[in-house]
């Protein structure tokens, strides 16, 4: 009888405790090529503004060389999975993109219905050809259904471009010599009223994160009850840029399920206890 009980006791409470020891880190890939200088390093960052509502009114261009304000792209009651890269970028900016797609390939989520997708060249030299361009690549590697509607590769002029990457925390700087701009590498997902919500660094991203990412930053709106326990588990860390452990909230629901075990063993005692009284009698 105590075996019956004790143990599947025991095993909630190790099921719960599990991501105790999980890892929640993916390592990036490092560059091989030469570093920029350091008096351009100091003008590359990626500052976190969480909370930041992105200039909604500032006009980019579409795939289609449209002039159309950022905000057509958000308020559609759907969280954004927010880039900025340039699209003639030799390498860093093409790592960061197949993060993104590798990391959002691994979710359920539906772009157009669940999330929408934007990214935008920093580079305002480049035009709404080479976006469209570098979106049919991606669209292939991608191969979701919603995607080439709900993913957008903008362009925009010098003024706008730093008015969205400063709201966004994100500067650049162009090296001489390699040719090349310095920047932050990341994604960030943004709320569906343009507020920037969550960064993720690197050019690897985990697919749970950014999926309770998405879930947090549409207050719930997707996702699934699994969903609401794992963000009770998992605090969003601005200084790692990803997800960690809740250590206090995981043990509350060990020591939770430890107690609702044990006083199930203890009500299946007493009813066994119960029918057994008329026959010793």
């Amino acid at each position: 009888m105590i075996k019956r009980f004790v143990i599947p006791a025991l095993f909630s409470v190790l099921v719960v405790s599990a991501p105790l020891f999980a890892a929640t880190r993916s390592t990036p890939i490092e560059a091989k090529n030469e570093p920029p200088p350091p008096e351009v390093l100091t003008r590359a960052g990626f500052e976190q503004k969480l909370g930041t509502q992105l200039p909604m009114d500032t006009l980019v261009r579409d795939e289609e060389g449209q002039m159309v304000p950022l905000g057509s792209f958000f308020n559609n009651g759907r969280p954004v999975v927010f880039s900025l890269v340039y699209y003639e970028c030799p390498m860093l900016c093409n790592y960061i993109l197949n993060g993104e797609v590798d990391a959002l390939r691994e979710l359920a989520f539906v772009p157009g219905k669940d999330y929408d997708i934007v990214t935008l060249s920093f580079n305002h030299e480049e035009t709404h050809v080479l976006a469209a361009k570098k979106k049919a690549n991606y669209l292939k590697s991608f191969d979701r259904a919603g995607a080439a509607e709900n993913w957008h590769f903008l362009t925009a002029d010098e003024a706008p471009i730093q008015a969205i990457t400063s709201a966004a925390g994100f500067t650049f700087a162009w090296d001489e010599k390699s040719q090349e701009y310095a920047h932050g590498t990341g994604i960030m997902v943004v709320t569906p009223e343009g507020k920037l919500s969550h960064y993720f660094y690197g050019v690897q991203f985990s697919p749970r994160d950014l999926r309770l990412a998405l879930v947090e930053a549409s207050s719930g709106a997707i996702g699934s009850p699994v969903d609401q326990l794992m963000l009770y588990c998992y605090h969003y860390n601005p200084a790692m840029g990803g997800y960690t452990t809740a250590v206090m909230n995981i043990v509350r629901i060990a020591c939770f399920a430890t107690i609702a075990a044990l006083a199930l063993f203890i009500v299946m005692a007493r009813r066994k206890e119960r029918r057994l009284r008329p026959a010793a009698a």
